[in-house]
């Protein structure tokens, strides 16, 4: 069992080596991220080779301070991927240095005091407590990334998901690398053996997928300004003004269907419309009651719904196209959502 966990270690060190070296190389427009995850990748790659170097560990002492202490910048590397794969205009700073304190403190306490139990113990216990404090931070991150997102664009941006599954994954199986840890502090049996061997397939499936998610989904790295703020919950004042606006705007999707636009931001529809993105944003998500998102995929939907009925012609993905979503599976969700049908049903029934 325990070569074959060395074995499984071996792989995986060159898959995130390989996939490192993948998104540091690759041309793309989005290298701070790429980047960011590559220095992540690879610095876990460093922890999995403890699987199958412990002997060479052993005779360096220091590499193994390294090695250990690198934990603590594991969590602050994926903080920053997440940062600057939200938000497009997002940039590294002298600051951001901070995130690097607790692995440089216990990078010197290991030169220093050696790894005792009591140095060890400590670093345990602040590992993960940074772990949880990064978890909590980039949730936060998440839940207003996907606010703006819908305040501001019309397209469903795959980030989102692609950023919180991958952060449920790490906290599953930290999960389980904490369970092992109790586990190993009461009971010494065969069992423990078991648990390293799920802990080590769950970790190689996690960096298959990592793998084949990013060169498969290149639109996870689709960013939103991160200068953008959430619209504020305030008492409304002069509502049937505002309403003949929202009525007038109204007319204006209607005559020009603006929402053909696969990519159609909150942005764009101001500069056509003439109107000033913030008392837009207020148009739309204050005195409509419906996020941009939502707004413009409603015309959609009832643009997708008139043509399935009149042009029998059209396939379904050829609507889909026609109408401004670029995702089939975004396509099929709001039209059931409004419709509670697929888009071949809803043909079906109005013929």
């Amino acid at each position: 069992m325990t070569g074959i966990i060395s074995d499984i270690g071996k792989i995986m060190v060159f898959l995130l080596i390989l996939l490192s070296i993948f998104l540091y190389t690759t041309k793309s427009k989005n290298k701070l991220p790429n980047r960011l995850f590559a220095s992540f990748l690879l610095v876990t790659s460093l922890d999995f080779t403890g699987l199958f170097l412990s002997d060479f560990f052993n005779k360096y002492p220091y590499l193994k301070h390294v090695k250990i202490a690198s934990v603590l910048i594991q969590m602050p590397l994926f903080y920053l991927y997440v940062k600057a794969v939200c938000y497009h205009n997002f940039k590294l700073k002298l600051q951001h240095l901070f995130h690097s304190v607790l692995f440089f403190a216990f990078l010197i306490l290991f030169f220093v005091v050696g790894i005792s139990r009591q140095s060890y113990s400590l670093y345990e216990v602040i590992a993960q407590l940074q772990y949880y404090g990064y978890i909590i931070s980039i949730f936060y991150t998440l839940r207003r990334y996907k606010t703006l997102n819908l305040e501001n664009y019309s397209f469903n941006n795959q980030s989102y998901q692609w950023l919180t599954r991958t952060t449920v994954l790490f906290l599953i199986g930290n999960s389980f690398v904490l369970f092992r840890t109790l586990y190993e502090n009461t009971q010494r049996d065969e069992a423990l053996l078991y648990i390293n061997f799920g802990i080590t397939l769950f970790a190689l499936s996690v960096i298959c997928w990592f793998v084949l998610k990013t060169m498969y989904s290149p639109e996870i790295f689709l960013g939103i300004d991160k200068n953008l703020k959430s619209i504020e919950k305030s008492v409304i004042e002069d509502k049937e003004k505002y309403t003949e606006e929202l009525n007038l705007l109204s007319k204006y999707m209607a005559s020009n269907k603006p929402y053909l636009e696969s990519m159609l931001t909150l942005q764009s529809l101001s500069e056509k419309t003439n109107i000033p993105e913030k008392h837009l944003s207020f148009l739309i998500n204050r005195i409509a009651g419906r996020h941009f998102f939502d707004y413009i995929n409603d015309y959609r939907i009832r643009e997708a719904k008139a043509l399935l009925k009149d042009q029998p012609e059209l396939t379904v993905q050829e609507i889909m196209y026609q109408v401004g979503f670029n995702s089939k599976s975004s396509f099929y969700t709001e039209f059931k959502k409004s419709t509670h049908q697929t888009p071949t049903a809803y043909r079906k029934s109005s013929t």
